[in-house]
């Protein structure tokens, strides 16, 4: 026997209530030889004939729109139910506000699914403002489960230029890096900020707490590529500003000296090199301290002399080294 719970939670086929006595559902049309039938369930099957019948006929009710609530739990990528779900909430001027709890119970299991984000925007768009909060508790929300989560970073970035609510968002990303500074998704967000913030002033106005922020991180991890790379995002458009910066020098030397994790210091050396930096003794020093003679050729050239022990020690990006110093010129 069934529980008290279980029979009021049992869902009552469309055909047996009366709300919907007055619809002819529309079967799926597959032709009169459908190679592969899809054997779809029963109950998907019957919500979506009456939801083909509703579309067909443009009804704009509060039953429809019910209807597409059920249809969405069986397939919640269905663009065509969602688009029509927008059509009726705007036909009846619904409290989006509501449809935001909605979107948000349908994500729980679909948070990859775009056309959740599609409606979603759509949703916040036409509240606007008033939308600022929820939309960043949102992505907050997913992004504690999935700090990688392509699409919430995504819809966050569109909340914060479109809506607003910068205020709290470098302090979001410090708390996100100070979780797991790996995390390539917060970094990125950082530029993100950085550069777009009305707020913050601005690269230029950022770049030395950033460059002493992003040391720091080097620092404490060298093999960590991200920071690297967002230590040469802070110079974006101002390359000569980057070679003749100290911090970064000096950050690749301290690097090497360690003799442990340099990979990307010794990648960053060279880059630096290739843009005109002329190294003191010291960088030739440490470059080839970490040379082995059995399999590091020797150059008097320190770019290929990077190079030589890149091929060695990334061996995963071996090919691309060898390229690298196959483009430097020759020493004379």
């Amino acid at each position: 026997m069934e529980s008290d719970s279980e029979e009021k939670h049992r869902r009552v086929p469309l055909s047996r209530r009366p709300e919907w006595s007055d619809v002819s559902p529309v079967p799926q049309d597959d032709g009169p030889n459908p190679v592969v039938p899809i054997d779809y369930k029963e109950d998907f099957t019957e919500v979506m004939d009456y939801f083909r019948a509703i579309y067909l006929a443009d009804e704009r009710s509060p039953r429809a729109l019910s209807l597409t609530t059920e249809a969405i739990g069986f397939n919640a990528g269905n663009y065509t139910v969602w688009h029509f779900r927008r059509v009726i909430l705007e036909a009846l001027n619904i409290n989006l506000h509501n449809e935001l709890d909605f979107i948000e119970l349908i994500a729980k299991g679909n948070s990859k699914n775009y056309q959740i984000w599609h409606h979603r925007r759509w949703v916040a768009e036409r509240l606007g403002r008033d939308a600022t909060k929820k939309e960043l508790q949102f992505t907050k929300k997913i992004l504690s489960l999935d700090a990688k989560h392509y699409h919430a970073w995504s819809h966050r970035q569109w909340v914060l230029k479109t809506l607003g609510g910068w205020e709290e968002e470098l302090d979001y990303c410090q708390q996100l890096l100070q979780e797991d500074i790996f995390n390539n998704s917060a970094w990125n967000q950082r530029y993100f900020v950085i550069t777009r913030s009305p707020f913050l002033g601005g690269l230029k106005a950022m770049r030395e707490s950033e460059v002493h922020y992003t040391v720091e991180a080097i620092m404490a991890y060298p093999e960590n590529e991200s920071p690297w790379r967002y230590l040469g995002g802070l110079y974006k458009g101002g390359i000569m500003s980057w070679v003749n910066e100290p911090q970064v020098s000096s950050v690749c030397l301290k690097v090497l000296n360690s003799k442990r994790n340099y990979i990307f210091a010794l990648s960053t050396l060279l880059d630096l090199l290739c843009h005109g930096f002329q190294p003191l003794q010291k960088f030739r020093d440490a470059v080839d301290s970490l040379k082995t003679s059995d399999s590091d050729q020797s150059d008097p050239d320190l770019g290929r002399n990077i190079c030589s022990i890149l091929e060695r020690v990334d061996p995963m990006r071996a090919n691309y080294w060898i390229w690298r110093k196959s483009k430097l010129p020759q020493a004379t």
